[in-house]
């Protein structure tokens, strides 16, 4: 739990990264990827010489993953510019619910009633932060925010189930991951936009904290966490992404999102928090009093 803490935190810096950079969102989403490319592949290199070569059809599931990876960042990246770094990373951090009920159908991991209860709730507070009733939203475009912002969501699920579904160790599906969302980015960057291959400095220093930070370090201690507990554990660990990203957004970048947007944001946070409760079953308190627990999480 506390490996997949450490990997939001790192990666809560993205959106203030992407915003300092100043290059457009093709052009970040390619060199994020592009620029954690040798030192993904050195981290593979050196765990597969301690592990061994992984099967090859294990390593399928990381290239689907690397797709979705691909598209996740050209939409997200889109979101920051609609509506900004705190409110693009609120909104692409849905896949909490997403996950939960994709896993209930791919693991069976059954949600819990209140996840449900809360998922109407949750939507609600997005459509506060889209400024739909709001003549003061923030952002220069709130309901394009909104929507690349769900498409980020439906995109990052995707990612975090394929990732836990591949082989238990960090570096390499990772590594793999991110040289197919390169390619993917790249493939895509002339229908978003474009892409320019040579940003001026100091863009190529915010791009490569950028890589180095959140793509290598923070998604290596977050894929090192992801076999080893629940998926929607994982999502709803990595909800401390957009809690931290918001204050560095308003302290760093002084973004001011409105106050209909303000409450929607705590309104996905309290109903995420309510949905990540899990009833516990009956005999089980009894149970623990009487058997020591043994596990280790």
């Amino acid at each position: 739990m506390l490996v997949a803490i450490a990997g939001a935190l790192v990666i809560s810096t993205s959106g203030p990264l992407v915003r300092l950079s100043g290059v457009s969102p093709a052009t970040s989403a390619l060199f994020r990827c592009a620029y954690a490319v040798p030192p993904m592949l050195l981290l593979a290199w050196l765990e597969r010489r301690r592990l061994g070569r992984p099967p090859l059809r294990a390593l399928v599931p990381a290239w689907a993953a690397g797709v979705a990876f691909g598209l996740d960042l050209l939409f997200w990246h889109h979101a920051i510019d609609y509506v900004g770094a705190g409110l693009a990373t609120v909104l692409g951090n849905l896949q909490v619910f997403i996950v939960a009920f994709a896993a209930w159908a791919l693991f069976r991991e059954r949600p819990s009633k209140p996840l449900m209860v809360a998922t109407p709730v949750v939507f609600a507070g997005v459509v506060l932060i889209s400024g739909a009733f709001d003549g003061a939203a923030y952002g220069a475009d709130p309901v394009l925010g909104v929507l690349a912002g769900l498409a980020t969501s439906v995109t990052y699920a995707a990612f975090l189930l394929l990732m836990k579904a591949g082989p238990e160790r960090p570096a390499e599906p990772l590594a793999h991951a991110t040289v197919v969302a390169t390619a993917v980015i790249a493939a895509l960057a002339p229908l978003s936009g474009g892409a320019d291959l040579a940003p001026s400095w100091p863009a190529h220093g915010w791009l490569l904290l950028l890589a180095l930070g959140p793509q290598v370090i923070g998604w290596t201690l977050i894929t090192f966490s992801l076999p080893r507990q629940p998926a929607a554990l994982t999502a709803l660990l990595l909800l401390v992404q957009p809690m931290t990203t918001m204050a560095i957004a308003a302290l760093a970048l002084g973004e001011r999102p409105s106050a209909l947007q303000f409450a929607g944001c705590a309104v996905i946070v309290l109903g995420v928090l309510y949905g990540s409760r899990r009833a516990q079953p009956a005999g089980v308190a009894e149970q623990d009093e009487q058997v020591p627990n043994t596990s280790t999480v």
